[in-house]
């Protein structure tokens, strides 16, 4: 029933958007963003992640780069599966460490992705986010 309440909330504050969803939980939109800042709870724990792993320090407040590549240009071709296997692992010749003994960023892996594959995608439209109210 609760997981009902909460595709409910998504679809209606997606429909609100613009955006259209199914009422299938496998079919449900990766984020849901309104007015480009105001994610999706599970979007918003995303959002919490990247700040409490401090992975701005590599890629940049805005996810567009600094030491570490950008994010928002890497997560137009990387798939989920890369992302998670890069995370988890890291890319240690190239700098990047290891996340897979972070409890934090392991059990928000998909919220992550899901955060940051929204800032590449355009939809959300700066950094910082909030929650849809």
């Amino acid at each position: 029933m609760q997981h009902r309440v909460l595709l409910s909330l998504i679809a209606a504050a997606a429909l609100a958007a613009g955006v259209s969803v199914t009422a299938s939980a496998a079919d449900a939109p990766l984020y849901t963003v309104v007015d480009g800042t105001k994610v999706d709870a599970e979007t918003l724990k995303g959002f919490k992640t990247w700040r409490a792993a401090a992975c701005d320090r590599c890629h940049g407040a805005n996810q567009e780069g600094l030491v570490g590549p950008s994010l928002v240009e890497s997560l137009k071709v990387l798939t989920k599966e890369e992302f998670i296997v890069t995370v988890r692992d890291g890319r240690l010749a190239k700098g990047m460490q290891s996340f897979g003994n972070s409890p934090k960023v392991m059990e928000n892996i998909n919220q992550l992705y899901a955060y940051l594959k929204g800032r590449s995608d355009g939809k959300i439209t700066q950094a910082k986010v909030s929650g849809i109210e």
